[in-house]
């Protein structure tokens, strides 16, 4: 399968890309602090942890985000979106992923998850993505599908600072 838009890996570069015809999405969330919440954060992002935690069905075809690797993300047990990784970061302050979509997905674009430590130690979430709708529901869907888009991406940044959180604080 080929992917269904032009400006594959353009995420890589620049995370607010967005090629004309495409609407944005640009959600960043601060996970924390340190050295020890990045490395939890980037392997819970590298290994499909974050997605399995926010209850998102992940088949792909390797344990970890590798470029080439498909992934099918499925949505509310219903909606199967077929997807490849087309970057990865594994870098001592920045580590993520994007997918870019295939044949079959709702969406046609690319969207990233990447896990930066600033220079004051802060650990940031950010969730980027273009798309536009490629079947006839996501463009039924219009404003109410981007706006379903924006919760999924803050939920993200839910997730992981839940996630990355030391065990005294999540009563565990």
């Amino acid at each position: 399968m080929s992917f269904t838009y032009e400006a594959v890996g353009v995420t890589r570069e620049n995370l607010a890309a967005c090629p004309p015809g495409f609407h944005p999405l640009f959600v960043r969330t601060r996970i924390g602090e340190g050295q020890e919440v990045f490395q939890r954060a980037a392997e819970a992002v590298l290994t499909w942890e974050l997605h399995r935690a926010l209850g998102v069905g992940i088949d792909a075809g390797a344990d970890r985000a590798a470029p080439g690797v498909d992934v099918t993300v499925t949505l509310a047990g219903l909606i199967k979106a077929p997807c490849r990784i087309v970057w990865t970061a594994e870098e001592s302050r920045r580590a993520g992923w994007a997918y870019g979509t295939l044949s079959g997905h709702p969406e046609s674009g690319e969207e990233a998850f990447v896990v930066d430590r600033t220079g004051d130690g802060t650990v940031w979430l950010t969730v980027a993505a273009f798309s536009r709708p490629a079947k006839w529901y996501a463009r039924a869907g219009g404003a109410a599908t981007r706006g379903l888009q924006q919760a999924y991406a803050r939920r993200c940044g839910t997730v992981l600072r839940r996630i990355c959180a030391p065990a005294e604080a999540t009563g565990f």
